[in-house]
């Protein structure tokens, strides 16, 4: 069964997933083993890899010293077409579809194509939904899109079926990495409540309970990545039962 099976598998069943958030230019590679020890006694069911950059292409390193520590899929979640490897198991295939930037809507997706023909990586697309988080993010930077407004629920909503319509397998709805405030209940709720494909909600979750509430909320797969790089101890609340 691929990765994107397991996922709709885990939907059907209502089984929540986690993703650690790994960005290479911020993880050591001197520290992934110990770093995944704690990730193993965890909840923690995906890695993904990917940051908004990677000056010193890390990728690919930092992905075969994953692989060699963990048996968990390990999916890549590229802000461009140079943060691609083969030494992954799967890539969101990501479109920027609440910006309207065409470098993060379809040209880096043509320039991945070449790549991704000839390589083994599962690649799932994925509609990707930046959401106002209180607090400018690298992917607005990079992308140079503003996020839509946390308010503005049926623009929210209509975006992400507008990606489900146009035949994306997954939605991510994302607050940015760093996000002093997550995707709201409400708009996890109604968001979920329209679609049929798999819903992922990341950005500005920092403590068990905001967890709690995005999957209560209706979120399939929660993503967590600045709370692990600022403290790894945060994986003891999250401890398998």
């Amino acid at each position: 069964m691929n990765i994107y099976q397991n996922i709709l598998l885990a939907k059907q069943q209502n089984k929540k997933l986690l993703a650690v958030l790994i960005d290479p230019e911020k993880m050591d590679i001197q520290n992934i083993p110990s770093f995944f020890e704690k990730v193993h006694q965890s909840i923690t069911t995906h890695i993904f890899v990917g940051g908004s950059t990677d000056k010193n292409q890390l990728t690919e390193p930092v992905v075969i010293a994953i692989k060699k520590a963990t048996k968990l899929p390990v999916i890549l979640f590229p802000g461009d077409v140079q943060q691609i490897t083969n030494k992954a198991d799967g890539i969101l295939f990501l479109s920027l579809i609440s910006g309207r930037n065409p470098t993060y809507l379809i040209e880096q997706q043509v320039k991945a194509v070449p790549f991704l023909k000839n390589s083994n990586l599962e690649v799932i697309p994925t509609g990707y939904v930046l959401i106002d988080g209180n607090k400018e993010t690298a992917v607005q930077r990079v992308s140079n899109t503003k996020p839509i407004p946390n308010t503005a629920i049926n623009i929210i909503v209509h975006t992400a079926l507008a990606g489900e319509f146009s035949g994306k397998k997954l939605i991510y709805l994302e607050a940015g990495s760093g996000a002093t405030v997550p995707v709201g209940a409400s708009i996890i709720m109604e968001t979920k409540n329209q679609l049929k494909i798999p819903l992922i909600v990341g950005g500005g979750i920092k403590t068990k309970q905001q967890l709690t509430t995005a999957f209560q909320s209706g979120a399939d797969l929660v993503v967590i990545g600045t709370a692990f790089e600022n403290d790894e101890y945060f994986f003891e609340d999250l401890k398998k039962l």
